[in-house]
């Protein structure tokens, strides 16, 4: 579809993982959807990939198994699919190509138009990104490859986190070694918690400026943000999106002397430590298992592992609102996004509960509502909103590409 102006008004994003390619085509004409699908197991004889056109009236999901050998490949076929409903990536009405990319460090602090340059600099921070930014710069490359053409816009889940003052952003570590290797925190989910803090304004009927908001995205990946009139000044991850929150599978924060411990005591390799508090903690370390569902569904057995799991994840998540209720000053919202934020009530209302004096509370019938809407889950009465907003990171980097392109169309029209 093409603009008032006959512009091309499409977007697909991009989320490249190391084994795995999601992808939605959006309308940036009115925010509609087109198509979704995500390839995965890529490079093994069991690749899977799932394609869901949404448009002619329904949705009707397609499958395909059978050995997908690289992201190349994936991508070629995901063209396929699109364009067996009338949507290839060689259609005139696309705009632009957006991509997820995690870390951006300190120079990107906004989407940017991939260049040869930018290509390279997001490379160079595969130190500090290793899991992550590999597979993003795969999925640009092989989009490039196949539409050299086409603008492509990376949007950095870093960015929004770059507002942070020097001493929340700083660790108060040799400040020569930090520099020196690039040791700061970043913050990650940027885009979730962007768009949540404004949503989140917009459902108390203010503008940005005027709300001060703490975002709890709790997923399988947890994080946490102190968000001052739309800007961020605080967030939970740092270096890595290892600290902060427990998590499905990473301990959140811990003393770094468990590190200098593990290798002394039982001579357990770097590797071994770093795959212990990424993949081996958590909520899965706790009890077993990561699934919020699972434990819920334990503890009303009477489990106690899951409860003390339970338990110790709603500690921390006490913690960062109370901290961020001081870093802020005045909190006019909570929100709760992502998997477990917008879906397990009982999270929220544990969370909430005994911060009656910071002006929080929750209402437990609105609270066991289950909603695709943005809503508030407080009593009337409550000095600070609490509600829950479902988070949506493909509109918003489809957003954020299709501002810039756009903007820099008109700029050369007017140049």
């Amino acid at each position: 579809m093409t603009g008032t102006t006959g512009a091309p008004t499409r977007v697909l994003v991009l989320n490249s993982g190391s084994s795995s390619l999601k992808y939605q085509l959006l309308d940036m004409a009115d925010g509609s959807r087109l198509a979704v699908g995500l390839v995965e197991r890529i490079g093994e004889e069991t690749s899977r990939l799932e394609h869901t056109p949404l448009t002619g009236g329904g949705a009707e999901r397609r499958e395909r198994t059978g050995p997908i050998a690289d992201h190349d490949a994936a991508l070629k076929a995901v063209s396929a699919e699109l364009s067996h409903d009338g949507l290839g990536l060689d259609s005139p009405d696309l705009a632009a190509i957006g991509h997820r990319v995690v870390h951006g460090g300190l120079k990107f602090t906004a989407p940017t138009v991939v260049t040869d340059e930018v290509l390279k600099e997001i490379e160079r921070l595969i130190p500090v990104a290793p899991l992550h930014n590999p597979a993003n710069v795969t999925g640009i490359r092989t989009a490039r490859a196949l539409r050299p053409d086409l603008p492509q816009v990376a949007v950095f889940d870093t960015a929004f986190h770059t507002t942070m003052p020097e001493h929340a952003a700083r660790y108060a570590i040799d400040v020569e070694t930090a520099d020196a290797h690039r040791i700061r925190r970043y913050g990650f989910h940027g885009t979730s918690h962007a768009y949540v803090s404004r949503k989140t304004a917009e459902l108390l009927g203010k503008d940005p400026s005027e709300v001060n908001v703490i975002v709890l995205h709790l997923g399988n990946g947890a994080s946490a943000s102190a968000v001052e009139g739309g800007r961020c000044v605080d967030t939970s991850m740092g270096l890595t999106p290892l600290e902060g929150l427990v998590m499905g599978t990473r301990s959140g924060d811990a003393d770094p002397a468990v590190i200098f411990h593990l290798s002394r005591v039982a001579g357990m390799s770097i590797d071994e430590i770093d795959s212990l508090l990424n993949k081996k903690s958590g909520l899965v370390g706790l009890c077993g298992d990561n699934d919020m569902r699972e434990i819920r569904r334990r503890i009303d057995e009477g489990d106690a592992s899951a409860r003390l799991a339970f338990d110790i994840y709603v500690h921390r998540l006490k913690k960062y609102i109370g901290a961020y209720s001081a870093v802020l000053g005045r909190v006019d919202a909570v929100a709760f996004t992502a998997g477990v934020g917008e879906n397990a009530a009982p999270v929220r209302e544990a969370a909430i509960a005994g911060l009656e004096e910071l002006g929080l509370a929750v209402d437990s019938d609105l609270n066991s509502v289950r909603s695709g809407e943005p809503r508030l889950i407080s009593p009337d009465y409550a000095r600070v909103a609490v509600a829950v907003v479902p988070t949506d990171e493909e509109l918003e980097i489809a957003d954020q590409t299709f501002a810039l392109v756009t903007n820099a169309a008109v700029e050369e029209s007017t140049n």
